[in-house]
């Protein structure tokens, strides 16, 4: 699969807001794809955190007061947490909301695909990075065995280096 099927398939329109309640805390991930032989990012959150710690997940985090958007969130959490920045023309489409059980986040990912990116660095939110070939990730694809896990919506686990994802 090579980055000009992945822009098709991914390729959406971008509404960067979420309705919020009482209930959910919103936040937002980017999903950065790039290369020949597409590469995703993806980080692994340190001991450390109050919520996730040792998750691997997508560059991203919770909204602050002075973003005007989900996606400014994202783009700003990315290169906060690695140094990467996108910018908002770089950024094709939006995936569904995910809802965290433990943290009570929504989170709205957004997707970017490019043909390269810039040496990452990893700040203190963020114990490493990985750079997942993307095929091979996507065929380890599995149904999430946690049965709470899929209360709200139906949810899947990757494997990465003997890693759940």
């Amino acid at each position: 699969m090579d980055l000009k099927t992945l822009k098709s398939l991914l390729s959406s329109k971008i509404n960067p807001v979420l309705e919020h309640n009482e209930t959910n805390k919103l936040a937002s991930v980017l999903v950065v794809i790039y290369g020949d032989d597409p590469i995703v990012v993806m980080t692994e959150k340190p001991q450390h955190l109050n919520f996730h710690a040792g998750e691997i997940s997508f560059p991203g985090g919770k909204s602050d007061s002075n973003d005007s958007d989900l996606l400014e969130t994202a783009l700003r959490e990315t290169e906060e947490e690695i140094g990467l920045r996108i910018s908002k023309n770089q950024v094709i489409g939006q995936l569904d909301p995910v809802v965290t059980l433990n943290s009570g986040f929504t989170i709205l990912p957004f997707v970017s695909v490019v043909d390269e990116i810039t040496t990452l660095s990893a700040n203190s939110e963020v114990e490493k990075i990985f750079h997942i070939p993307l095929v091979p990730f996507l065929k380890t694809m599995t149904d999430d065995q946690d049965p709470s896990h899929n209360r709200i919506q139906e949810m899947y686990t990757f494997e990465y280096q003997n890693k759940i994802v």
